[in-house]
């Protein structure tokens, strides 16, 4: 209970805990804005996990897929790797796939993919055979004739060969040459031959036409110059599929890659998600059985190499996870963006009353009693706090895919988690905020206080790794996700601190000016680049902003 009272220590109720200014806190306020906390963080993880109803399930035990694309590697394995990939490993994923789809789709035939078509052959799977083309013409020549001969080794297993992937999209090769070789292909091999690329790239060199047997095009709606949300990509994926088909009249299209991301950053309005690719691949999938046309889906396993080439999305494509093997939307189960959301909820909980515990022993040692507004801080952070932070650690773990990105996600989840319990004490206590001079600064200028100097190397942590993240957005932000929900937890309490605690007096240090001007920039640069539609950059942004006001109040 709350009452305003003046020149008074009593009230009807009872005896207070607090007077200050007129205002008195009754011993049962900070027991109910914890109750309302804890409210407020299970209602939203309700909330984000609900989980979507689906027309046909992505993968239905009564109806094969097609075909999907299949790579091997796992762990540590790339396409890069001297190593060829082990036949015993191959066996068991085909094993694995023989049980939902009819047929794979390769890109290459070295380090062990030549074993493909054998073992495909012993599980009953048909293969679409991928010839890899690249600038390197001795090693186009090893993987011409490995698919050549395979092709004239295994006629009833593998049913088309794909001379190239896009090789124009990326330049590797011109249009006279590709349409050469794959001539000379044609003329060697007993089954059909074909070449693959994005969808606009067969549009602009239609010369291609007379050199394949049938059009292989890919189409990823997540991927378009204008991103296409996942709402409305099986739509987009049947008109590119009959915009190419009134281009190449009387050739059989084959769409040799659609899917969407399960994880990474957005691109406009398009929002990579479990329960969106489950959507897509639903309604692609169903619109291919109504309209009777073929397709490929993009992919069998997320491939967590190709992370340090393109980000978190291009490891994330996979109907089945990389490590495990396991199947990510089983039959007959709801799909949801949070499958284990109740033990999310349940860690944003604990830390949320870990953080009004902080606040509640620093207020039983001040002399002084709190302000009814230092309560409020508290609670909004440690909501923040509770409902962000299964959000933060899931993105760290999908986010993080080798020992440097694990120490970068790592140490901004940790000093995201510890700065609500330090900022619930420094709210209690009336402490400012730390400045860097504190810590770095002379001997002269430096506190001696322990919690000081470790509340300090938690904003410092959270400065650089936000402002490294930030250049990020300005100089290079195809492939890096938004880190908005660690930034937030450790931006929302150091925004209380200097809103109700900030120093009267003191100059403004030069190091936060700095900082809270590059913040400003790239967050104004980021939220123009990244479009209105992004809600991800834009509150990203948002974070940077709140850092950026938090810094420039700064006094030392």
């Amino acid at each position: 209970m709350i009452s305003v009272v003046v020149g008074s220590r009593q009230h009807a109720g009872g005896p207070t805990i607090s007077t200050l200014e007129g205002r008195t806190i009754s011993p049962r306020t900070p027991l109910a804005l914890l109750i309302i906390s804890l409210g407020a963080i299970a209602a939203v993880w309700w909330w984000l996990a609900i989980p979507i109803n689906l027309a046909r399930a992505p993968i239905d035990p009564n109806a094969k897929l097609q075909c999907i694309s299949y790579a091997p590697f796992r762990n540590n394995q790339t396409s890069e790797s001297p190593t060829p990939v082990p036949r015993d490993q191959i066996a068991e994923d085909l094993a694995q796939l023989a049980r939902i789809t009819h047929c794979i789709r390769t890109y290459a035939t070295d380090l062990g993919l030549d074993q493909i078509p054998e073992l495909a052959s012993t599980v009953g799977l048909k293969v679409i055979q991928g010839i890899w083309l690249d600038r390197d013409r001795q090693k186009n020549a090893t993987q011409i004739s490995t698919g050549i001969r395979l092709a004239r080794q295994y006629p009833e297993t593998i049913t088309a060969l794909v001379v190239g992937n896009e090789v124009l999209l990326h330049r590797k090769m011109t249009p006279s040459d590709l349409a050469a070789l794959i001539r000379s292909v044609k003329a060697q091999v007993p089954v059909p031959v074909t070449y693959s690329d994005v969808w606009e790239y067969w549009l602009r060199y239609r010369e291609l036409d007379d050199a394949v047997d049938f059009v292989t095009v890919h189409i990823l709606p997540y991927w378009e110059n204008v991103p296409v949300p996942a709402k409305s990509a099986a739509a987009h994926v049947d008109a590119v599929r009959k915009q190419v088909a009134s281009a190449f009249p009387g050739k059989e299209i084959l769409i040799g890659e659609t899917g969407w991301p399960s994880e990474g950053r957005m691109r406009d309005s398009a929002l990579p998600s479990r329960t969106n690719q489950a959507r897509v691949i639903s309604e692609v999938l169903d619109l291919a059985r109504r309209e009777h046309f073929r397709v490929n889906l993009f992919e069998a396993y997320d491939e967590l190499w190709k992370h340090q080439f393109e980000g978190t999305v291009g490891g994330s494509w996979g109907l089945f996870d990389s490590a495990q093997r396991a199947l990510k939307y089983p039959p007959g189960i709801p799909v949801s963006n949070y499958p284990l959301w109740k033990l999310q909820m349940s860690g944003g909980m604990a830390l949320a009353i870990l953080v009004f515990g902080a606040a509640w022993l620093t207020s039983r040692r001040k002399l002084s009693p709190p302000r009814l507004v230092s309560w409020l801080a508290v609670g909004i952070s440690a909501t923040t706090a509770g409902v962000l932070f299964g959000v933060a650690a899931q993105k760290m773990f999908y986010e993080s895919n080798d020992a440097g990105s694990w120490l970068l996600w790592g140490a901004l989840l940790v000093a995201a988690t510890a700065s609500p319990l330090f900022g619930a004490n420094a709210l209690m206590s009336g402490r400012a905020p730390p400045t860097f001079l504190e810590l770095l600064g002379p001997k002269d200028y430096r506190t001696p206080s322990g919690l000081a100097i470790m509340h300090g190397l938690i904003l410092i942590v959270t400065i650089v790794i936000g402002t490294a993240t930030a250049l990020g957005f300005m100089f290079d932000p195809r492939e890096r996700d938004f880190p908005f929900a660690a930034l937030t937890m450790a931006a929302v309490p150091f925004a209380a601190m200097t809103q109700l605690n900030r120093p009267k007096k003191g100059i403004r240090p030069m190091a936060e000016a700095i900082f809270a001007g590059v913040f400003l920039v790239a967050a104004i640069y980021a939220a123009l680049s990244e479009g209105p539609a992004n809600w991800q950059s834009l509150w990203t942004c948002a974070a940077y902003m709140l850092l950026a006001v938090t810094l420039w109040r700064a006094r030392a």
